[in-house]
């Protein structure tokens, strides 16, 4: 049976810091570092696309192993009632989609989709921590002050 770690994230887990252990949890914010831009076509082709950042890509490739890849989930909590959710997983299941880029895979199931569609996967590295993050959700309307959690776009 293929291990699987699922952790959720509180904002006490954004302290997590580079290198991670294998097994750590993988944290998730968004920072007040600057913004990278993904390259794109058109706003019609970015429809349901989740797009991976340079540094997303070279840190899945350092801490992945085998058929490993990044799980991103969005789940009700957190202080806007959506949180971000990231893991270390290699079991794909029906639903789910696989984002890759550069031999880095992101997998994203259905109903989370529809929260992060258009979105980016950054990794960032700063003094206090090193996370993995959601930026530039056009689903996202606003989010709390550590930026681990949002609310949607009616």
């Amino acid at each position: 049976m293929a291990a699987t770690w699922r952790l959720s994230l509180t904002a006490a887990a954004l302290r997590a810091v580079a290198p991670w252990p294998r097994g750590r949890l993988l944290a998730a914010s968004r920072g007040p570092q600057a913004l990278r831009e993904a390259s794109s076509s058109s706003p019609e082709a970015d429809e349901g696309q989740i797009h991976l950042t340079e540094s997303c890509v070279q840190r899945l490739l350092e801490i992945t192993e085998g058929s490993e890849f990044l799980r991103l989930e969005v789940e009700g909590g957190g202080c806007s009632g959506f949180q971000y959710k990231f893991s270390l997983d290699t079991v794909i299941n029906p639903d789910d989609r696989v984002f890759e880029q550069g031999g880095a895979r992101v997998v994203v199931d259905s109903d989370s989709l529809a929260f992060v569609k258009g979105a980016q996967v950054d990794f960032s590295q700063e003094l206090i921590r090193s996370s993995f993050q959601v930026l530039n959700n056009p689903q996202a309307q606003q989010g709390c002050s550590c930026g681990s959690s949002f609310s949607v776009k009616l």
